[in-house]
This record gives C-alpha cells, structure tokens and sequence, in this order.
C-alpha cells in the first residue's frame, strides 16, 4: 500500500462535473493499493497520516499533526501509483489490487482516519475524477508500508 501525501491550503474532487469532495486545509492523500496489501497496513499507513507533523507550529518549524491544526482529509484511491514503466512506454498496471480488494481496503483506510475524528472527504473509486488543489508549500511526502 501506498500513500501520496501533499498537504495543502484547499483540494476538491469532481466526478461528472459535480464536486463529489472539498477540503480547506489539510492534506490530499492518493491511496494505491496492491495485491498483498492488508488492513493491518492500512492501520500502519493510518497512524503515519494522522501524526504526520508537517504543518508549522508558532516557531515556524513543521512540527504539528493534522489533528494538532483540526485540518481535514480528502483521499482518493489512484491505482496508478503501482504502475510499472520498465519495459516500453505504455505502463503495465498488474501490480495494482483488483478493484474489489482495492475498494475494501480504500473503504477501510478513510473509515479508520475518521475514527481519528478527522473529517474525511473522498472521490468515487473507480470513476473518472478530476482533483485540484492548491499545494501548500510545496509539501509531498510518499509513505509505503
């Protein structure tokens, strides 16, 4: 399992033209998942995300959670984060999880930061989106476990 973690000042994701997800301040998170992947990685991935201290404290230094600042989440499942470019140029994407495992294992991943008393937002998994942000800082972080 993976996880793309950009914190930002806003983000919004649209399915059809209509926003399906909105966050202010928070962070963005891009969930792809694999055929081994398991929930007791998902939990792993959970704790690293709600404790993840890069927001800045009153000196300035990125040291606060997104629960220290009551930021929010919006997390979109991306099974394009397991593809493979090695061979040509067309990506093979048979390392990403079949899309029922890979929606379980997304359902859980948002159902366990909401027992964080985070609010999450999320996308439509499987549906063609469309996400924009606004990047604060720039901060992207990748976490895999």
């Amino acid at each position: 399992m993976k996880i793309v973690v950009q914190r930002v000042k806003n983000a919004e994701v649209e399915v059809d033209g209509k926003t399906v997800g909105k966050i202010e301040a928070g962070f963005l998170v891009l969930l792809g998942v694999t055929h081994q992947d398991t929930k007791e990685q998902a939990d792993y991935l959970v704790k690293k995300l709600c404790n993840l201290r890069v927001f800045s404290d009153e000196n300035d230094k990125m040291n606060l959670s997104v629960k220290d600042v009551n930021g929010q989440l919006l997390i979109v499942s991306q099974f394009t984060l397991y593809a493979d470019c090695s061979n040509g140029n067309r990506p093979s994407f048979t390392e990403a999880a079949k899309p029922d495992k890979a929606n379980e294992l997304y359902e859980y991943f948002c159902n366990q930061c909401e027992k964080n008393e985070i609010h999450v937002e999320k996308g439509i998994f499987g549906a063609d989106m469309k996400v924009s942000l606004l990047n604060d800082g720039p901060v992207t972080i990748i976490i895999e476990k």
